[in-house]
């Protein structure tokens, strides 16, 4: 038996908001028998549904997803809890003798399952973590993310500002160990994977994405994204919540509380939902192990694109 055979079988297909991953996955597994956890950020939330583009009962086609609409948007959910429920469920799919396929474009999402990376506090000076949460209230998360930028620029461009918890949990590691967590993390990814694994990322031109991108704002608008926003935020949902700092959820907020016109709120999603593509592309960039699948390579043509990744699965034993 050779390393890979010794190895629990994983499939990841990841790529850039739009790309059209959803469709796609449910099709692979369909041909390997895979159950499919979503490795999105979002989709996780009850009642968080058009703006998160999220997978439907039609579009699923009977395929099992997980990790779909488990928690409350006003529930905690960050990378840790994923990588405990997704390992957990990882385990419990090989259990029936079937394939996991992780599909979301949450790159570090995927990194902390892929490579197992350690979450472990380094210990719990819980009188600077109130001290950093007070100044964040005081004064403003960019006050927060300045200190980061000082210490650790890295991480600083890999979070975003209104991330207030990572920005505070990138601090605190520093403050405790010395060593940035953007080192740490960087060792944890130089470790070898425990799964035989496919890391399949989707992509096509700039242009056409960009395309899609708006395209799916404007229908998202017209599906009533307004409407789920103006309901979440009568159920109690606030701007200062992971969830609501979702794309999409976090622009209508902003347009409900006057800060903007409902077509200048429209104009900032599509303008900030393509920032994030570009983001996830250079993420994924930066990933080892990956097999890019350039849609325009395969004239966008599905059955191509699933027979390459199959040959490519054969490749690696996994099909």
């Amino acid at each position: 038996m050779n390393e890979n055979q010794r190895k629990s079988p994983l499939i990841i297909l990841t790529g850039p908001t739009a790309v059209g991953k959803t469709h796609l996955s449910v099709e692979l597994a369909k041909r390997i028998d895979g159950e499919i956890i979503s490795a999105d950020s979002m989709q996780v939330y009850r009642g968080m549904d058009i703006g998160s583009a999220k997978v439907t009962p039609e579009e699923m086609q009977g395929i099992p997803h997980h990790l779909i609409d488990e928690f409350e948007p006003w529930d905690e959910f960050h990378v840790v809890k994923f990588q405990q429920y997704a390992l957990r469920y990882i385990k419990e799919i090989h259990s029936r003798g079937r394939i996991p396929i992780l599909v979301g474009g949450t790159g570090f999402y995927i990194q902390a399952v892929l490579y197992g990376i350690d979450f472990t506090e380094h210990g719990s000076d819980t009188a600077y973590r109130e001290s950093l949460e007070t100044l964040a209230g005081e004064q403003n998360p960019q006050v927060l993310h300045d200190m980061l930028r000082e210490v650790d620029p890295e991480s600083a461009d890999a979070i975003h500002e209104n991330n207030v918890k990572r920005v505070i949990r990138a601090l605190e590691f520093y403050h405790e160990t010395g060593m940035k967590i953007s080192e740490h993390n960087a060792a944890e990814r130089a470790k070898e994977s425990p799964y035989n694994f496919a890391y399949f990322v989707l992509n096509e031109n700039r242009a056409s994405l960009y395309e899609k991108i708006d395209l799916r704002v404007d229908q998202m608008m017209e599906a009533g994204l307004l409407d789920e926003v103006k309901r979440l935020r009568d159920a109690g949902c606030t701007r200062d919540m992971v969830s609501m700092q979702g794309l999409g959820y976090k622009e209508m907020l902003d347009y409900l509380a006057g800060e903007y016109s409902l077509e200048e709120a429209v104009r900032i999603l599509k303008r900030d939902t393509r920032h994030f593509a570009k983001r996830q592309l250079t993420w994924f960039r930066r990933e080892r192990d990956v097999i890019w699948l350039d849609k325009d390579q395969f004239a966008h043509d599905e059955e191509k694109l699933l027979d390459h990744m199959m040959d490519c699965l054969k490749d690696r034993e996994l099909a």
